[in-house]
């Protein structure tokens, strides 16, 4: 009789899969359809589920500015070139501005193609101009030097209090290139905070787990409140804004990624864990750590990934960008307001500058929109009425593309810095490293 080594029989049998059940993306997609079965049958109930939407967001909300300080501190200290950073940087803003108009110009197109809000013939006067009336403290356009200005944070602590992303960017930028100066004085430090970024990391795979959760808590609340039902008179807008949006992302975004080796749709599969949380909790800022940490598993260095995705959440609102534009002129359409071409490009002159205070906070697209609308009085900024109610479901569509044209922009900046491999690229794409 033979008898075969034990080590030799485990070698010779497949290794065991995961159970599919245990995958985040399972869980998170199980929680959003459970949801909306609650949101349908007991909308009270589901309503009463908010909290746990609301705390799984800031738990994520509250490591963000962490994230972004150790990866970017730790990346620029541990580059030769100083000069790159600037590179870096300079190529993703020009990126954004180009992106980011021509989502404006497309919303634009579609909006005068489609005629989304030629069927309503609202009278102004009988919306309900409170309810847009407390949008508008908060919608007050910026200067560029106000903007500048707002940049740079009262102390270090500030920043990272405030939770505002522009803000710890600075502060990153100036550590991470003071401590790159400093040079072997300052390894110890650097050491350190590599450590650091290891251990936020972690934190950041423990409270993905409640994710699904999260994601089961939004998406109660969103239907319970709202109900389906509430999506059949704006439908048209809707159905608008998500079909635009997906030909943005597959064909403008696709051919994009195509030039720099990649396809979208492997690409989209890859970040399917943070899309369904994107679109359930209606905000692309609980996706940012696991959205950062999946960049550099594609191969991104540290300090690419650290500029460019927590800039691109201020600079790159593609979704943000072509919702502006569509429901600027739905509105107009829906209050029998004529706008003359001169307008409309006023109308997306504005939106450039207002779209970039439109960062992942949710309803923030909201308020930009009323901004811009301000700057044009023929068009009643009390038309915007029309519009809250479904706000919530508009938000889902933007959040999601502003977060895939983020992930996008990183991949092509690293392309152009040369630090992606085609090959290396597509092989992680195809065997879905990286996804739970």
């Amino acid at each position: 009789m033979i008898t075969t080594p034990a080590n030799e029989t485990e070698a010779s049998s497949p290794a065991r899969k995961k159970p599919f059940y245990t995958s985040l993306s399972f869980q998170v997609l199980a929680g959003v359809v459970v949801a909306i079965i609650l949101g349908y049958v007991s909308p009270a109930t589901a309503v009463a589920m908010k909290p746990l939407g609301d705390a799984f967001i800031r738990l994520i909300t509250m490591i963000i500015t962490l994230v972004i300080f150790c990866t970017l501190v730790t990346g620029i200290a541990g580059m030769d070139d100083m000069k790159k950073v600037g590179r870096v940087g300079g190529k993703a803003l020009l990126y954004f501005e180009v992106i980011s108009s021509l989502a404006l110009l497309i919303g634009l197109l579609v909006g005068n193609l489609v005629h989304p809000g030629s069927a309503f013939n609202v009278n102004p006067a009988t919306l309900d101009a409170g309810a847009v009336a407390q949008y508008a403290g908060p919608a007050k356009t910026q200067t560029v030097t106000q903007f500048l200005g707002h940049i740079i944070p009262n102390t270090i602590v500030d920043a990272f209090a405030k939770g505002d992303i522009l803000q710890v960017l600075l502060v990153s930028l100036l550590f991470g290139f003071a401590l790159s100066m400093a040079g072997p004085r300052c390894k110890p430090l650097v050491d350190l905070l590599a450590a650091l970024t290891q251990a936020v990391f972690g934190v950041v795979a423990i409270l993905m787990r409640f994710a699904p959760i999260g994601a089961f808590g939004a998406m109660a609340f969103t239907i319970g409140k709202y109900g389906l039902a509430s999506l059949g008179p704006l439908a048209k807008l809707i159905a608008t804004l998500y079909l635009t949006s997906i030909f943005f992302v597959v064909i403008i975004l696709g051919a994009i990624a195509r030039f720099s080796g990649f396809g979208i749709l492997r690409f989209l599969w890859f970040l399917r864990e943070e899309i369904l949380l994107v679109l359930a909790t209606s905000s692309s800022e609980p996706a940012l750590p696991s959205l950062m940490n999946k960049l550099e598993k594609l191969g991104c260095s540290q300090a690419l990934v650290g500029l460019v995705v927590p800039t691109g959440y201020t600079f790159n609102a593609d979704g943000t960008s072509l919702y502006m534009t569509l429901a600027a002129l739905f509105v107009a359409q829906a209050t029998n307001t004529h706008l003359t071409l001169l307008q409309q490009f006023t109308i997306l002159g504005v939106a450039l500058l207002t779209s970039k205070g439109a960062s992942g906070v949710q309803g923030a697209a909201f308020i930009a929109l009323v901004a811009t609308m301000m700057v044009i009085p023929t068009i009643p900024v009390a038309g915007m009425a029309l519009i809250l109610g479904v706000d919530r479901f508009l938000s889902m569509c933007r959040a999601v593309v502003n977060m895939i044209g983020n992930a996008v922009a990183t991949l092509v900046i690293a392309r152009w810095e040369d630090e992606l491999d085609r090959n290396a690229l597509r092989s992680q794409l195809q065997s879905g490293s990286g996804v739970s």
